[in-house]
């Protein structure tokens, strides 16, 4: 009867048709305990026998959590270290190509197995993301933008320090800020870090075929076009690059090159009005195609990437051309500036933390407003001490007014770039009517900074604001 009993299972299982399209990369397990439920590949009595597989599992792991001084933790605790046990058997069962071989895993009772083998696949795949990073390090692009650096020094950094295979083995460890152009966020814990370094890795060897200065210089222009400081934003430098790699080509330029003048910009444009959305796409992924020869780009990895990449362009390509903005895709070379502007605060003298404290004391402690606006004056000169001093709400009322006469047009040009900088993005809005509107204020300095700027005369004002649409965010320092 034994034998009959397991024949006619067999028979279920051969007519079940698994729909992948139900089975979740970061619930593997459990969605493929319900959709082999459900197309009958597995019955009550498989699932019920996984089940107390895992529960098995986490005991044991509860008890080398407490180091075997209980049972017991708290619930938080041990949904966390099922979370684990689950991702290790995903590991486990995401390596068949076949998700069939999977479900006889389940069937055949080797979740013990195939939680020891998942746990060995973890620690392989760390092992290569910890690779990754090395190289990615080693070869980090030169460029000033905040979420870029900060991810590669001190996020992914974080990541490998605390990462536990056993215990914490789904879990992210790490506020990584800087977007990829393509990104899978359904995966999870380490599995989800060694894509995000391999993707960044192509982005990177990609950046690096081209100069620096041409870099440098599509992200400048890209600050002024979206009137944002291209330094604190989000945003991803390789689709920029590639971009106008592509733009490049298509506007007779050599691949080589990412540069796009105005003139080259206008044959673009005559270029995309001749088209219709059927031949947006084959030119386009010419160009990219283009780009790989011309590079040598033979790694199919490498062309996937840049050819899903080229596809996102086509559809934003579409978009813009439909609504006759070209120019927000199309990063087109600005003449640069013949005289920088001249600014009393100074990039390279920031004081210290010490030094910082001591003089706001002396603030603080001077009875004339005269005396503590001579004390501001005399030892504050970077940008970034002086933000500083003003979030430290060392100065009341009257004081703000005395400290911020003493500024010259660029500064309250500058001070007004950073206090609306969120109104001013990608906005012609007449600075005028800014001011006067209801704000929120973050800080008390800059609703006193805003009655200062609305008190001084016309004439001023223009002189200022001629400076606030004239200054760039590159060249404010505050550091």
């Amino acid at each position: 009867m034994e034998s009959e009993k397991r024949y006619d299972d067999h028979s279920i299982v051969t007519q079940g048709k698994l729909n992948q399209a139900r089975l979740l990369q970061n619930q593997y397990t459990l969605s493929i305990l319900n959709e082999g439920l459900r197309v009958g590949l597995l019955n009550n009595e498989d699932v019920y026998g996984t089940q107390r597989q895992l529960m098995s599992i986490l005991e044991k792991l509860i008890r080398r959590y407490t180091q075997g001084e209980s049972s017991s933790v708290t619930s938080e605790t041990a949904d966390s270290i099922l979370s684990s046990v689950l991702y290790a058997v995903d590991a486990y069962l995401l390596h068949f190509s076949d998700p069939e071989k999977a479900i006889d895993v389940l069937k055949n009772g080797n979740v013990k197995n195939g939680y020891d083998q998942g746990i060995d696949l973890i620690r392989h795949c760390f092992e290569e993301t910890k690779q990754l990073y090395k190289e990615i390090y080693n070869h980090k692009l030169d460029v000033a933008v905040e979420a870029y650096n900060l991810t590669i020094d001190e996020s992914i950094p974080v990541f490998l320090k605390k990462y536990g295979i056993i215990f914490d083995a789904h879990n992210t460890m790490a506020s990584i800020d800087y977007p990829l152009a393509i990104d899978d966020l359904s995966i999870q814990g380490v599995y989800y870090l060694r894509q995000y370094l391999t993707h960044l890795k192509m982005e990177t060897q990609f950046c690096l075929l081209y100069n620096k200065d041409d870099i440098q210089s599509v992200l400048v222009n890209y600050g002024r076009i979206c009137g944002f400081d291209y330094r604190i934003e989000l945003f991803n430098i390789f689709e920029l690059v590639l971009n106008n790699a592509i733009f490049s080509v298509l506007s007779g330029g050599h691949p080589s090159q990412i540069k796009v003048t105005s003139n080259q910009f206008k044959q673009l444009e005559d270029l995309f009005e001749r088209l219709d959305d059927q031949q947006v796409q084959p030119i386009i992924l010419k160009a990219v195609e283009q780009l790989q020869h011309h590079f040598n780009l033979n790694d199919p990895q490498m062309t996937d990437y840049l050819n899903q990449c080229g596809m996102n362009l086509v559809n934003r390509v579409k978009n813009v051309v439909e609504h006759n903005r070209l120019e927000t895709v199309v990063i087109v070379e600005r003449e640069l500036k013949s005289k920088p502007i001249v600014t009393a605060f100074k990039a390279a003298d920031r004081m210290s933390d010490t030094h910082f404290r001591l003089i706001i004391e002396k603030v603080m402690n001077s009875e004339k407003i005269a005396d503590k606006v001579d004390v501001i004056r005399t030892n504050f000169h970077s940008l970034h001490d002086y933000i500083d001093m003003l979030n430290t709400d060392c100065l009341m009322n009257d004081e703000y007014e005395a400290l911020f006469k003493t500024f010259g047009d660029v500064e309250l040009a500058i001070l007004i770039k950073m206090v609306f900088y969120e109104e001013l993005r990608n906005d012609s809005a007449d600075l005028s009517s800014l001011y006067g509107k209801e704000k929120e204020h973050e800080n008390e300095w800059q609703a006193h900074f805003i009655e200062f700027i609305q008190s001084i005369d016309m004439n001023r004002k223009g002189a200022i604001e001629k400076y606030v649409s004239d200054i760039d965010y590159e060249e404010i320092s505050f550091y």
